[in-house]
């Protein structure tokens, strides 16, 4: 038998000053609990950003929820943009990396026990498309990452990595925001190459220590820290495993607390889906009407 003392909580309870049963006590506490929570889940239906939050805090992710990772491969040519995406999808090389791509391409492999999705579009970034090109391929990729990618992968050069002429990383990025839309940013991870030509500066603080503010200018635009990566071709298995994990936990951050990026073009397909379910289903209805 327990003794309720606590006049709020006997308030809440409508619990008199008598002896209840130590039951009925965890009974009326769990009701409680469980009332709270409910208000919760209906706070954040409103505010969904909230849910990833809430979920982290409580550790109350759904197990059905499957564990997939939708990501689009950015750069500019000569940077490694194909390799990393091999990299991603476990060493699994569809064509080779000397190949061009004319236009985006999507593949699908599972990692860990983890299906990834990783879509490369062209040189987007470059100067070697037009204008509409670019564009087009920039919608395509959205498209093959519907309902939207979890995260965009810019793969550029080194700074300092002897690679030819540096790449530019704040037009990178600029260029990105131009395609995508401002709402891509926080959701840009910049894949920095070439490790193993940086002599000494081999991690993230040694290379932003070196530089003269330019990359990190670039940096500040995206609001994400860079990953500096080895990405020779000979690298060995243990070290590719490693690169792909360090970058799926990348993603999965953002995914956690951000969700998956939703453009415009995303939004009109739902949209344009429905329609033509809505209309199609018309058609059925007076079709069944007249068997």
């Amino acid at each position: 038998m327990v003794m309720i003392t606590d006049r709020k909580f006997r308030r809440s309870f409508n619990v008199p000053l008598v002896f209840l049963p130590f039951s009925s006590v965890i009974k009326n506490l769990v009701k409680w609990l469980s009332r709270t929570w409910r208000f919760l889940v209906a706070f954040s239906s409103k505010f969904q950003w909230t849910v990833p939050i809430i979920r982290a805090i409580t550790g109350s992710y759904d197990s059905t929820e499957k564990l997939d990772l939708r990501l689009i491969v950015l750069g500019p040519s000569g940077g490694g943009r194909t390799s990393i995406a091999d990299t991603l999808l476990g060493g699994n090389k569809t064509r080779a990396s000397t190949d061009p791509i004319k236009q985006s391409t999507k593949r699908t492999a599972v990692v860990d026990g983890r299906e990834i999705t990783v879509i490369e579009p062209p040189d987007i970034l470059g100067t070697s498309l037009g204008n509409t090109s670019r564009a087009r391929e920039a919608l395509r990729s959205l498209q093959l990452s519907s309902p939207g990618p979890h995260a965009f992968l810019l793969v550029i050069r080194a700074p300092g990595s002897g690679m030819s002429v540096d790449q530019d990383p704040t037009q990178a990025i600029q260029g990105t925001l131009e395609l995508f839309g401002e709402g891509v940013t926080g959701y840009i991870i910049p894949v920095l190459t070439h490790a193993d030509r940086l002599g000494r500066r081999r991690t993230v603080d040694q290379l932003l220590e070196a530089d003269s503010g330019e990359l990190k200018r670039a940096l500040s635009l995206c609001g994400q820290r860079p990953e500096l990566v080895d990405n020779r071709p000979d690298l060995p298995p243990e070290a590719q495993i490693d690169l792909c994990r360090n970058l799926v936990e990348r993603v999965m951050e953002i995914k956690t607390f951000k969700g998956h990026f939703v453009h415009e073009v995303h939004r009109r397909e739902d949209y344009l889906r429905e329609r033509l379910l809505d209309d199609m289903s018309s058609a059925l209805a007076k079709k069944l009407g007249h068997m």
